[in-house]
């Protein structure tokens, strides 16, 4: 029988697969048919969520970047207050100028400011440059002559803004950095304005949208007399390095002078400024690196020395203090005092071999800066009660002068000797204490202060530059007599110590640059005792009476130059300055600081 598969089977099976695979191919096809569509779909709810969140939630954010975009705010500079010297001359000058902004790369410190000249800063504006601003630029028209007394100002640095006094200053703010510019800042320093501008694209200003003024800084008046500081700073021509203070007798500083000086416009004009031809330092870099002369330090304040027979006056006014002495003790210039191994000579017995005749007193002991006298004097007293008196004028501490940088000095005690050095006091400490050498160092503002206590009449004032300064008293030692309250010296010990300052001066003394001191000044009266008419001169020609004591302070090496010092008051009996003189090792005082006191005291009383 005959079969036949194919009809059998064959359409059946060829059926069956025809139909799977059209649904599969369905299937497919509805797939390929709505993905799209509900990604889409996916994307658009996406993007609406976005929007909406964008301009519910971050509309404000936004439209203020747009408007940084086209809105910026530029800084409008503060001029600094001005100082003025007593009689209202400008001591400063804010001059208008440029500075760039220099962006840090690293990011680490602040960005840099330079300041530029008006060609410079024009040329820079033309090539499309943004970061130059409009600024007061701060200049000092006595250069190198008033420079440790008013300093200079530059930008704040990074542990600058981290102290207390400047959190709310900005990166690229100026502060006073050293002198009178630092220690009065919050009273100079301004307040900046700022203005909104409106620019294109391109960073283009296309108008102002509003403006707030800059507030100028306080000006300041200093006790300075400026004309007298040029003076002093001119008589100070030949030292290398020293001081000159020149103040009166209640404190008020007239002139100071530090030598090295230096021209603070290095530090704040732009670089085309030329110093004088007469300046020590063309340049900032000069300045900073001069390891020898440390142009930047203020030795009137910052630094120490031994003050040598200076210091005979403090040891006096102990032992005449206390009663220990009085005019009629006297003493007996051996020459040399032996202590075991050591000698201790005198100065004079030292140069030139001799000894002063007869008895020395206390007057004749300052006239003739006599050592063998304050070595006896010293021992007599004890180093305890030298040191007590040294505490009285205000050694050992600040004095408190409204600059930044003053140091204390030391004032050796037998415990200062033990805790320091792991010695006893010695017999030969106290001899060298005695005459202001040894472990004794001072400033020249300490020995300028305790020379106006005899000037004055006993009071021991807070020196000062601000003109009507509220007292800050730093130093509690003398903060009663600092208002005038409490005398240190009774009139007695004055008197005594007055004289012996004024037979310094005369002839018989040692200060002979100093001895008959003339000027020719008619205003100045005639009154037989601070002012004399002087004899085979002119009508007008006076002889002003002076009050000095020398001192020659011996340091370091037996080959080292001793520092030579002077410090006197004038007139004598109604003093009107006082007048220190220091010369860094130089030779005796008499020999170098007397005559450049001469040219000061030449310069204050002739005008």
């Amino acid at each position: 029988m005959k079969t036949d598969t194919g009809f059998a089977f064959g359409d059946h099976i060829k059926t069956e697969k025809i139909k799977r695979r059209s649904a599969s191919e369905s299937s497919h096809f509805v797939i390929r048919t709505f993905l799209p569509i509900l990604f889409l779909f996916i994307v658009v709810c996406v993007c609406i969520v976005r929007l909406v969140y964008l301009q519910l939630f971050q509309g404000s954010y936004y439209r203020a970047l747009s408007d940084s975009n086209r809105i910026r705010t530029q800084v409008i500079y503060a001029p600094r207050g001005i100082i003025f010297d007593r009689n209202g001359v400008p001591l400063v000058f804010n001059i208008p100028g440029f500075r760039q902004i220099i962006k840090n790369p690293k990011g680490k410190n602040t960005d840099r400011i330079v300041f530029l000249s008006k060609e410079k800063a024009l040329s820079l504006i033309a090539k499309g440059e943004t970061n130059i601003a409009v600024d007061s630029l701060r200049e000092y028209p006595y250069k190198d002559v008033i420079a440790h007394v008013l300093g200079y100002i530059g930008q704040i640095s990074i542990d600058d803004l981290k102290k207390k006094g400047y959190v709310n200053y900005s990166a690229d703010a100026f502060i006073g950095k050293t002198g009178i510019e630092e220690e009065y800042e919050r009273l100079l320093r301004g307040k900046d304005g700022k203005q909104l501008v409106e620019v294109d694209a391109y960073g283009g200003k296309v108008r102002p949208l509003g403006q707030t003024d800059p507030i100028a800084g306080k000006d300041i008046t200093l006790t300075l007399d400026v004309k007298l500081q040029k003076a002093v700073y001119d008589a100070a021509g030949d030292i290398e390095k020293g001081v000159v203070i020149v103040s009166k007798p209640n404190g008020e500083i007239l002139a100071m002078v530090s030598k090295p000086s230096f021209d603070s416009n290095l530090f704040t004009l732009d670089d085309t400024y030329s110093v004088a031809s007469d300046s020590v330092y063309k340049n900032v870099t000069s300045v900073l690196t001069d390891g020898y002369g440390q142009p930047l330090l203020n030795r009137a304040i910052g630094g120490v020395y031994p003050p040598g027979s200076t210091f005979k006056l403090v040891v006096a006014a102990a032992g005449l203090e206390d009663g220990i002495i009085d005019s009629r003790y006297t003493v007996t210039d051996t020459g040399i005092l032996k202590v075991g191994e050591f000698s201790y000579a005198n100065w004079y017995y030292t140069n030139y071999g001799r000894k002063e005749p007869g008895q020395m007193n206390v007057v004749r002991a300052l006239a003739r800066s006599n050592d063998i006298f304050f070595y006896k004097l010293a021992e007599l007293i004890n180093v305890d009660r030298i040191s007590a008196m040294a505490v009285k004028f205000g050694l050992g501490d600040v004095m408190g002068i409204d600059l930044p940088g003053e140091v204390k000095g030391t004032v050796p005690t037998r415990e200062w000797k033990d805790e320091n050095i792991g010695e006893s006091w010695y017999l030969g400490d106290t001899y060298h204490f005695g005459i202001g050498q040894g472990f004794l160092l001072t400033t020249p503002l300490q020995v300028n202060s305790w020379t106006e206590v005899i000037a004055n009449g006993g009071v021991l004032y807070e020196p000062h530059l601000l003109k009507n300064q509220k007292s800050k008293i730093k130093n509690p030692h003398f903060a009663e007599a600092s208002r005038g309250k409490q005398k240190l010296l009774s009139e007695k010990t004055i008197e005594l110590i007055r004289q012996g300052m004024i037979e310094s001066c005369s002839p018989g003394g040692v200060a002979w640059p100093l001895f008959d001191f003339k000027v020719q000044n008619s205003k100045l009266k005639i009154d037989g005792r601070n002012f004399v008419k002087a004899a085979s001169s002119s009508a007008d020609t006076r002889q002003v009476s002076i009050a000095c004591k020398t001192g020659t302070a011996q340091h370091g090496g037996e080959e080292a130059l001793p520092h030579a010092w002077i410090t006197l008051f004038a007139p004598a009996y109604d003093p009107q300055i006082v007048v220190t003189v220091l010369s860094e090792s130089s030779g005796e005082g008499s020999n170098m600081a007397a005559p450049v006191a001469k040219k000061i005291l030449e310069a204050y009383f002739s005008r």
